[in-house]
């Protein structure tokens, strides 16, 4: 069974009740740090526009997807394939079409020369004109209700009468470093391990892994038959789709209601807060081979990543020590928290000390003996 999830009306957001509650109960320590709201005004039709033309992107002609790469941002505008990598090895499992919903040539020309990974010109694809404008709907849904979480967590810190300087509302309210991420599972190959045909790797369509940023818009999910692109049911519910660590540690998987948009909290969030909202380990596990009838399924979704400039502070609460700060939010499923932030630290810093790190962890963990991975 899916572990519940706790559910926001948009309707109350908007009109600023105090939620602070079951924010705390969503994102808190302990918690799953995911919260879905429901009302957002036409989201039923936002997000299935652009999901459902992800199938013809990610089947594109190859010199179509070449012309939508850009090296200059590290491929984090337009296309990427086989650039990510799991350690030493090229990421297949996924295509990525990454755009930025709020602005086509965000911050400065001086911003996108010091900053080409995080403020990258778009890309959009001429052989599907109508993607630019549904993404951008979509974008922009997420970071109207990302703000609107910003200032319940405003909120919360005031209540609890800590210095607090990060003003998430107004700040993500204002932000132009806006990432969509347009994201096409690829049908998953079976595990040789233990001669099990049946099996997939735990986290075969994303690693183990926390968000880094500051707040992430989810799309429910769809799947697909990547032979033709017709929209499909899970075939394999029980298994495939978003995973995350629960209150015991535990591996659970989580499903996000149809009607509703889901925000995960991330990182700098947790860092400005003292460890009041806590980033949680999250994977995305395949369809295992025997469940999927023999058809190639393919999943679907887009995350939005909403963030702040790259130069801002990642500073806790004056109060809050390093230590209780790093103390709300450990798991040996992801790389220390504390080996990657350090007080003085901007979000660009920290960004970039993050991924280095996960690539020498993915190293690592490669270079282990195989184990069967084991979830409750």
């Amino acid at each position: 069974m899916a572990s519940r999830v706790v559910i926001l009306e948009y309707a109350e957001l908007v009109k600023g009740a105090d939620l602070g509650k079951p924010l705390l109960e969503a994102w808190g320590p302990g918690s799953l740090g995911v919260v879905a709201v429901r009302g957002v005004p036409g989201w039923q039709e936002l997000y299935p526009s652009v999901l459902k033309m992800s199938h013809s992107l990610a089947h594109l002609p190859a010199e179509s997807l070449k012309a939508l790469e850009d090296e200059a941002s590290m491929y984090n505008a337009g296309w990427s394939h086989g650039k990510e990598k799991l350690g030493d090895k090229p990421d297949l499992a996924k295509g990525s079409f990454y755009f930025n919903p709020l602005s086509d040539a965000p911050g400065t020309e001086e911003d996108r020369v010091k900053f080409p990974w995080a403020l990258p010109k778009n890309r959009w694809p001429k052989e599907i004109p109508e993607l630019e404008k549904h993404c951008k709907a979509l974008g922009k849904a997420m970071q109207e209700v990302i703000s609107h979480l910003g200032d319940q967590v405003d909120r919360v810190m005031a209540a609890k009468g800590k210095t607090y300087t990060a003003e998430l509302g107004k700040t993500l309210r204002a932000t132009d470093k806006c990432k969509g991420r347009l994201l096409y599972y690829f049908p998953p190959k079976a595990s040789a391990s233990n001669g099990a045909a049946s099996e997939v790797p735990e986290d075969g369509w994303i690693g183990w892994h926390n968000d880094s940023g500051f707040m992430t818009g989810l799309t429910p999910d769809m799947y697909v038959d990547d032979v033709d692109g017709s929209i499909i049911e899970n075939p394999d519910p029980e298994s495939a789709g978003l995973w995350i660590v629960d209150r015991d540690s535990s591996a659970v998987r989580v499903q996000i209601p149809a009607d509703c948009m889901a925000v995960q909290v991330g990182e700098c969030t947790q860092v400005v807060t003292g460890g009041e909202f806590v980033a949680t380990p999250h994977c995305v596990r395949g369809c295992r081979p025997t469940h999927t009838g023999g058809r190639q399924v393919a999943r679907v979704s887009c995350p939005c990543f909403v963030d702040t400039h790259p130069t801002f502070e990642l500073r806790i609460p004056e109060g809050v020590s390093r230590e209780e700060m790093l103390a709300r939010g450990v798991s040996s499923k992801v790389p220390p928290l504390a080996d990657r932030w350090q007080p003085g630290q901007n979000f660009g810093d920290f960004l970039g000390v993050t991924f280095r790190r996960y690539y020498d962890w993915a190293i690592s963990k490669s270079e282990q003996p195989d184990k069967k991975q084991r979830t409750a």
